[in-house]
């Protein structure tokens, strides 16, 4: 799990990776790409839009870490809940794999908007405030809404729940393996 402050300090390399991989679609159209590697876009982006401009994005991104772990953690422990006091599973392997899919399904619905609106903030490369397009994450929203439609905020909703869906997997199961080995209760 994510906490803002690790976010905060780890936001410039998401913020490099979103650029370089918009990047490379424009290689695959033939055209020169901006960078030529990390360090590389590292420098370019400190020079064109100052130190400051490693951390545009920063406050959607911390949002969807947000989203994310609320969806995932609160989601886990009442799908558990359900999938065993209806007698779908006991509180074994089943239970935890349907409850962290589960999980993995809550944590994508809800952070999926702030991840497209994180992602077309950092992808907004501008060299002064008159040049941009989305003043903050709200006029992203408003804009990405009344020109794309509501549906536009779930863009990619499927390769997210691919990534996130897997990692619950894993955590949720290794986590109650753990509590089990260790003798905890369960609620």
């Amino acid at each position: 799990m994510l906490n803002s402050k690790t976010l905060v300090v780890a936001s410039p390399a998401d913020l490099i990776k979103v650029r370089m991989q918009a990047d490379s679609r424009m290689a695959s159209q033939g055209l020169q790409p901006q960078y030529c590697g990390p360090f590389d876009a590292f420098s370019k982006i400190i020079r064109t839009e100052g130190f400051g401009g490693l951390w545009k994005g920063v406050l959607p991104n911390v949002q969807t870490a947000f989203l994310v772990n609320m969806g995932e953690l609160a989601c886990y422990d009442h799908a558990k809940r359900f999938v065993i006091n209806n007698n779908i599973a006991n509180d074994n392997i089943y239970a935890h794999t349907l409850s962290s899919i589960m999980s993995g399904l809550s944590a994508t619905t809800l952070s999926c908007p702030a991840d497209v609106i994180k992602i077309r903030m950092m992808n907004q490369a501008v060299d002064n405030q008159e040049n941009c397009n989305y003043r903050n994450s709200y006029d992203c929203l408003v804009k990405t809404v009344r020109v794309e439609g509501l549906k536009a905020l779930w863009k990619g909703f499927f390769p997210t729940w691919a990534r996130l869906g897997p990692w619950q997997f894993v955590f949720w199961v290794s986590y109650e393996k753990f509590r089990q080995i260790a003798g905890l209760s369960s609620f």
